[in-house]
């Protein structure tokens, strides 16, 4: 169920920004001096987690929403999705007044779920498999003929998730390194886009579960690894990386020709930073997103006395779930 539409580039991160600035929230990029002096390097955090319906997410399923045209938006959307992505195209359809519907594996966390339901779209449950969740979400697509908005391989998704880059790269000035989770890709392929588009000078660097390294194994490869089964506590990073997200991954270079860097990270690591940006910065966000950070603390000397961009992707927890706490 790959999305055959072209690659996006540059200028569609652009055209993204401007489509979706009267919906998505510009989000703050925060400091924290503690963190700096942990990671021997200066810190800017891009707070996706207090983007609406709490994830990176809602931008490119917004830039997906507002690009159709009258006729596909009436038949609504439909996609498959472990949460923050169901919850946002939920929301960005409600912003269009369209119907929504979203596949979601038994298992799911309870309150990504609650949002989904919350935000207006229909649910429907399936295996916790990825084969489930395209095979259940094709024939809703059939049955409904409702555009299908993939979490990460749709044209208008990845370039609607690079925009928060983009905004980061405009707020925090120029970065010698931005760090962003991957797990499908869609953050990481518009990331890349915007970093060709506003700040070529930028280093890539992607934060990838150790039980999930498929993107690792990928870029090494020169191919895709699509045979691997996510063990992570990541959940919104175990779904593997997409054909067009991995087309712009392994094309990208900074301008020094160096190129797409992947540090995987131990779930415990992990959990540490996600505790530790609890406690330092009051923020409380994802595994998924924590991740990011985790990779910066793991390996101080790559980014000692660099100006750091961490995109913090989002912060949809459930407080009865807390990793710490199992």
């Amino acid at each position: 169920m790959m999305d055959t539409i072209s690659l996006p580039g540059p200028d569609d991160v652009l055209a993204a920004a401007a489509r979706i600035a009267g919906h998505a929230h510009l989000t703050p990029v925060l400091r924290a001096r503690t963190l700096d002096d942990a990671a021997g390097c200066s810190l800017h955090f891009k707070a996706e987690h207090l983007q609406r319906a709490g994830a990176f997410k809602f931008r490119g399923a917004c830039n997906a929403v507002w690009s159709l045209d009258g006729a596909a938006a009436a038949r609504g959307v439909v996609t498959h999705s472990s949460g923050n992505h169901g919850a946002a195209l939920a929301l960005a359809a409600a912003s269009r007044g369209i119907a929504c519907h979203v596949v979601a594996p038994e298992g799911a966390v309870a309150t990504k779920l609650a949002a989904i339901a919350g935000y207006g779209a229909v649910l429907h449950r399936c295996a916790p498999t990825l084969a489930a969740r395209e095979a259940t979400c094709e024939a809703l697509r059939v049955q409904t003929r409702a555009t299908l908005v993939h979490p990460y391989t749709h044209h208008d998704v990845i370039a609607g998730q690079g925009t928060a880059a983009l905004e980061l790269l405009q707020a925090a000035g120029p970065l010698d390194v931005l760090v962003v989770p991957v797990g499908g890709g869609g953050l990481a392929a518009g990331t890349a886009l915007a970093i060709a588009q506003a700040s070529p000078s930028t280093r890539l660097v992607l934060a990838e579960p150790q039980g999930a390294d498929d993107t690792s194994r990928s870029l090494q490869a020169g191919a895709r690894v699509d045979d691997l089964v996510p063990d992570t506590v990541c959940d919104g990073l175990r779904g593997l990386l997409g054909a067009p997200n991995f087309a712009i991954l392994d094309a990208h270079r900074s301008s020094d020709g160096t190129p797409v860097e992947v540090i995987t990270v131990d779930d415990a690591d992990t959990v540490a930073a996600m505790r530790r940006m609890a406690v330092h910065t009051k923020q409380l966000v994802e595994p998924s997103s924590a991740i990011a950070l985790a990779a910066v603390l793991a390996h101080r000397a790559r980014f000692a006395g660099q100006r750091v961009g961490i995109v913090l992707s989002g912060g949809n927890v459930d407080p009865d779930r807390l990793p710490w706490l199992s």
